[in-house]
């Protein structure tokens, strides 16, 4: 997984890229296909906004989250992050292997 990190109004140290790297570590245990991540840091007034678009194999992810505090945005966007990967990693399972049929034969008493 390639991580470009840029920052609009904020320097980016690398306090914030190793706990950029260390958060989207976190998405490789779950899906492998996440070819590149493209993450923006970002300051508006007293606003930190973490943006992040991933590209999967078969799929394009974006999530935003905005913070009073940098690290507390990043790992905001993480947990988004998280939740649209493994639904679409349920979706590209359930899709290849079909849906379950229902049990009608089941006689309830």
């Amino acid at each position: 997984m390639q991580i470009s990190l840029t920052g609009h109004h904020v320097d980016i140290t690398d306090a914030l890229r190793s706990y950029v790297g260390s958060k989207f570590e976190r998405l490789e245990r779950h899906f492998d296909d996440v070819t590149n991540v493209h993450v923006v840091l970002s300051v508006e007034k007293l606003r930190q906004k973490a943006e992040a678009s991933l590209h999967l194999n078969g799929a394009d992810v974006f999530a935003n989250c905005e913070e009073e505090d940098m690290y507390a945005a990043i790992d905001g966007l993480v947990d988004k992050i998280d939740r649209q990967v493994k639904k679409h990693k349920e979706k590209k399972t359930n899709h290849r292997n079909g849906a379950m049929p229902k049990r009608t034969d089941v006689v309830e008493s």
